[in-house]
């Protein structure tokens, strides 16, 4: 199976395209943009004493100061980094071997041959973990340990991500970080994590970059006991965020880089003005006005760049201009390239918009109408390029976000590079787990997911309100709020399914104190009004109800908050909220299943999967048949189960956590029954011979 490297949204300002997924995403080469894209290396946009410090930004900006401050650095512990190798000439990574700062690893590609990175890709994610040097990255005294398992991040075989897992746990590895990854379920790369899991090794899987769209998580960051990471903007005025209503109505807009924020909204009429063409503008009076304009030319080989038509509308007088995309998807464009005018600065925003968006915006002009459009700062915003859940209807992913957009980190040949992309946002949570193994090296790997996922901070897009779960997980990385928390939650996020016959959920935290008591514990709940909730503190066990007030079948989110010790926690949830259900329970190896719905159904399709391996078992039921599974580990199953009622299908979800099992003996028993079989079937084939031969005399 081939990789997809993770690779960001670009503008067609440039050469270079490349067509990924659903939307048209350009990779463009510059020497003076910044682009989203997790390989390829660009130059600096701001002055360099700027630069110098964008590290630096994030880091600071998700609280690596306090660690830092009490001497918390990542010494001794080792990351393994699953990538295109380490450049570990770089003066900040440098040194191959016990001494140096990559200790060890694998190049599976040139085997016999040092994991050198000659891709720039590995070094960058190591440098945001472990840069110490010019730059500092999130845990500078940690050791990586290099698996090369490509060598220009454009492909690699899961078999590789797979060995370099293995190698990793053969290594004595403490975190493993994995960015980069395929856009679909791939079972054996889900099994080889579980497996670091198993030999408590925290892994770390980024997102990827297909976003904005729900849906585009593959593997391994589908992985229901690994961490997930989507990305947000950095700490940097570059960070803009748009907005844009049209007679109240609002668009998702992305601001081009080059864009400036506004002091107050613009506020204008909007006029279409074809291609942004000097000729189109020439029969209009687009004084003040906000233009809207398509993306390319009508005239094939012309380059009609975004600065060209930025340049053409603000000569015309106007005060900001759309680009709509002339392909299907959104994207990133750049008014600051290497094939502008000399001396070109933009005088207008200009942002791009789906083709579909900007299609209807124009259709829909009238003189009366009035568009609305804002460019502000905003660093906790969830980058339009991350990748969004759900995977599953039975957990939450991505878990978390972490910057990055605007990374400048270590890159080949001693120098840095500005990168964006879940590559970068998932090391600074690697970083952030080196940092709490250090101050607890007790901690078990489920325990440092619960401490990183509960103390985030809260993530809002551009009106004000926060982004779902599917987008952001619990929110935004802190590691001060981590390093300061004193308990543990298990578990740290929860999913929960209620019927129209079975309105009440419950729920079990289990708390560990690092230290103190729980006297001071105060518990909120954050979510829709019709579900109603109760706890209860019985020892360390927080026990919680919900109950439902009002018909409103569908998914629901929210959040509890607890308040322990001056540190907030976080603990998001989704809860099913279905017309049918289905029962399960346990009769030695068997599931057996019974299947409800309030309107006559006619048929079901049940679904187990194993939550440990991701096995999948199914089955179909009636109302009149009876529907059972044979299982044969104790495990954690999900049920699944699609019910057909009046030509539509409705879901109902169940879990069930079976323990009961000898394992052992059902291995003897499956191995005891074929050679019961082959001694039967031999002694027939016998009998059968012995009375062929006798018949022939």
């Amino acid at each position: 199976m081939k990789f997809i490297p993770f690779i960001g949204l670009l503008s067609n300002s440039f050469l270079l395209v490349k067509m990924v997924k659903k939307f048209v995403k350009s990779l463009l080469i510059l020497s003076s943009v910044l682009i989203f894209s997790g390989i390829l290396i660009f130059s600096h946009l701001e002055t360099q004493n700027e630069s110098e410090l964008y590290l630096d930004r994030s880091a600071p900006f998700i609280g690596t100061d306090i660690p830092r401050i009490e001497g918390i650095d990542g010494t001794g512990i080792k990351i393994a980094v699953i990538d295109t190798g380490v450049d570990y000439n770089h003066p900040d990574l440098f040194g191959w071997g016990a001494d140096g700062k990559v200790i060890g690893g694998y190049n599976f590609i040139r085997e016999g041959e040092p994991p050198l990175d000659t891709n720039g890709h590995g070094t960058q994610v190591a440098g945001v973990i472990a840069a110490d040097g010019e730059k500092l990255g999130v845990a500078p005294k940690a050791k990586i340990l290099a698996y090369k398992v490509s060598e220009d991040g454009e492909g690699v075989s899961s078999d590789l991500i797979i060995r370099a897992i293995q190698k990793a746990i053969e290594d004595d590895a403490d975190i493993i970080n994995i960015s980069l990854g395929v856009n679909k379920t791939n079972a054996k790369i889900e099994r080889g994590i579980n497996e670091a899991l198993e030999k408590e090794i925290f892994v770390v899987t980024a997102a990827g970059n297909d976003g904005p769209e729900l849906k585009t998580i593959g593997s391994p960051g589908r992985n229901f006991g690994s961490v997930t990471v989507g990305a947000t903007y950095n700490n940097l005025t570059s960070s803009l965020v748009a907005t844009l209503e049209i007679d109240e109505k609002p668009y998702t807009v992305i601001p081009m880089v080059g864009s400036t924020k506004l002091e107050e909204p613009i506020r204008e009429k909007i006029i279409f003005a074809g291609y942004g063409k000097i000729e189109d503008f020439e029969e209009l009076n687009v004084k003040d006005a906000i233009v809207i304009v398509e993306r390319g030319s009508n005239v094939e080989g012309e380059l009609l760049y975004f600065s060209i038509k930025e340049k053409n509308a603000a000569n015309a007088g106007a005060k900001a201009v759309i680009v709509y995309n002339n392909s299907p998807g959104i994207f990133l464009g750049e008014l600051i390239h290497e094939f502008m005018e000399p001396g070109y600065t933009p005088r207008i925003p200009v942002v791009s918009i789906d083709r579909d968006e900007g299609l209807e915006i124009i259709e829909s002009i009238t003189d009366e109408n009035q568009g609305v459009l804002q460019l502000f700062y905003n660093p906790d915003f969830v980058a339009h390029f991350s990748s969004r859940g759900p995977v599953s209807p039975f957990y939450i992913k991505p878990e978390i976000v972490a910057p990055g957009a605007y990374i400048n980190t270590t890159q080949n040949n001693a120098g840095y590079n500005f990168t964006s992309g879940t590559s970068y946002a998932a090391p600074h949570v690697s970083g952030a787990a080196a940092l709490l193994l250090q101050k607890n090296p007790d901690l078990h790997h489920h325990e440092i997911k619960s401490l990183l996922l509960t103390t985030v901070q809260a993530v809002s897009d551009a009106y004000g309100q926060e982004f779902s779960i599917h987008e952001a997980g619990a929110g935004r990385l802190d590691i001060g709020n981590a390093f300061a928390a004193k308990l543990i939650i298990m578990p740290p996020n929860f999913v929960v399914n209620v019927s129209s016959d079975e309105l009440v959920a419950e729920q079990q935290f289990e708390l560990k104190l690092l230290d103190g008591t729980l006297d001071s514990l105060d518990v909120k709940f954050e979510g829709p009004e019709f579900i109603k909730f109760a706890h209860i503190l019985e020892g360390n066990t927080l026990h919680i109800k919900m109950s439902m007030s009002e018909e409103k079948f569908g998914e629901h989110e929210g959040k509890l908050m607890i308040n322990h010790k001056d540190v907030q926690y976080t603990i998001p949830f989704l809860l099913h909220y279905t017309p049918g259900s289905i029962s399960v329970n346990q009769q030695n190896q068997k599931l057996y299943f019974d299947v409800y719905h309030p309107d006559e159904w006619s048929f079901a399709k049940i679904s187990v999967i194993n939550s440990e391996d991701g096995n999948v078992f199914t089955t179909t039921t009636t109302p009149y048949k009876e529907a059972s599974i044979e299982i044969h580990e104790n495990s954690k199953y999900w049920i699944d189960a699609k019910i057909r009622v009046n030509g539509n299908t409705s879901n109902a979800f169940n879990v069930i956590e079976i323990n009961s099992l000898d394992e052992n003996q059902d291995r003897i028993s499956t191995i005891d029954i074929p050679e019961k079989q082959i001694t039967i079937i031999s002694v027939i084939l016998v009998g059968i011979a012995a009375f062929g031969l006798i018949k022939r005399r």
